[in-house]
């Protein structure tokens, strides 16, 4: 991608990694909420006291990285030089990961199903409102989109040349990220079939913090690109 012009696109990326990670407040806060075993979306449920604070935090990350994605895209499309597949497949990723994070935002869960058990059987019984499941697409499309960027984005670094800190470091972020998300699905299968948490918050929360990560490289490596 040109390096002409990226310097919105760096700092689109580098505000939502900071909004994305925002969860980490709990280790301040008093949430109520065992990391270990629940979900990070939990802390923005509509009963908890700092569920709005949460939910901003969402939104904002996912404004973020969806106007960062489109104007990287539209860069990619005014520049024929540039386009590459992998590029254009990576910056789709992040704009997928952008609208569906903010979607999440406006798609709270009603109650806290790893914390109470009341929760948890409306839940299966689809007793729940409507915005649980809608919330479970969102947050898995929100998942797809970045997982598309993590990949596509690094592949493009290496094998276009593009972005060094992340053409080195981005593997390993791939690798990490894999291994987390399968923890996390595994997890969420277990709970789902009432066999425990298996410390799916820990999981989660993992795979969550490596895709801020992730965005905080990706934005770095677009910044120094653009200084060089």
């Amino acid at each position: 991608m040109s390096s002409k012009g990226t310097r919105p696109v760096a700092v689109f990326l580098a505000l939502s990694a900071l909004a994305y990670a925002a969860w980490v407040l709990e280790v301040v806060l008093s949430t109520g909420l065992n990391p270990i075993d629940t979900y990070v979306s939990e802390l923005a449920a509509q009963d908890q006291p700092l569920g709005g604070l949460f939910r901003g935090t969402d939104f904002a990350a996912g404004l973020l990285a969806f106007a960062g994605g489109v104007l990287a895209l539209v860069r990619l499309a005014s520049h024929p030089g540039s386009r590459r597949p992998w590029a254009t497949a990576g910056w789709a990723g992040i704009t997928l990961f952008g609208a569906a994070t903010a979607a999440d935002a406006w798609l709270p869960l009603s109650c806290k199903p790893t914390v109470d058990p009341e929760c948890a059987a409306r839940e299966t019984a689809g007793l729940v409102p409507a915005t649980h499941e809608a919330h479970a697409i969102s947050s898995s499309l929100a998942m797809c989109g970045a997982l598309l960027a993590i990949v596509a984005l690094t592949v493009a670094a290496r094998r276009y040349g593009w972005w060094g800190p992340l053409a080195r470091t981005g593997p390993v972020l791939v690798v990490a990220e894999a291994i987390a998300t399968v923890w996390t699905l595994g997890a969420i299968a277990l709970f789902t079939a009432g066999r425990g948490t298996w410390a799916l918050g820990a999981g989660q929360r993992l795979e969550v913090l490596l895709v801020a990560l992730w965005l905080g490289l990706l934005a770095y490596s677009v910044h120094q690109e653009r200084r060089t």
